[in-house]
């Protein structure tokens, strides 16, 4: 009677055990699959800025809106008074910026690259129109 007392505590203790371990996976799988969730989105934000960088804009026009839909990218260009202007890409709900300036009619970005947040004071010129 004993023996079969011991077999089944053993056998619950190893349930108990497998149980737990498994909880651990799933919640581990989460992450990952979360962690990996986002470092697509990341690219896709990065790509979608770099597309943005290389379209044609046109130096006079103060807001212009380019969208790439098969990438479902969404980029628009704001052009300021003292001709600087700040290009917004977006893909999904992750926005990036990147400053510029208009020289001799030509639009050309910042050598100094990318900002994953707003560069300037007043937070609604950040936003996609």
């Amino acid at each position: 009677m004993s023996s079969l007392a011991m077999v089944l505590l053993i056998l619950i203790l190893g349930s108990l055990m497998l149980s737990g371990l498994n909880q651990r996976q799933h919640t581990h799988y989460r992450r990952v699959v979360s962690e990996s969730q986002a470092l697509r989105n990341a690219a896709s934000v990065q790509s979608a800025l770099e597309w943005a960088r290389v379209q044609r804009w046109l130096p006079l026009i103060p807001v212009q809106c380019k969208e790439e839909r098969e990438q479902g990218w969404r980029a628009c260009i704001r052009l300021f008074n003292d001709n600087s202007l700040l290009l917004i890409a977006g893909s999904g709900d992750q926005r990036l910026w990147r400053s510029g300036e208009v020289k001799e009619t030509r639009v050309t970005f910042s050598r100094h690259g990318w900002s994953d947040f707003c560069p300037l004071v007043e937070a609604r010129l950040c936003q996609l129109p």
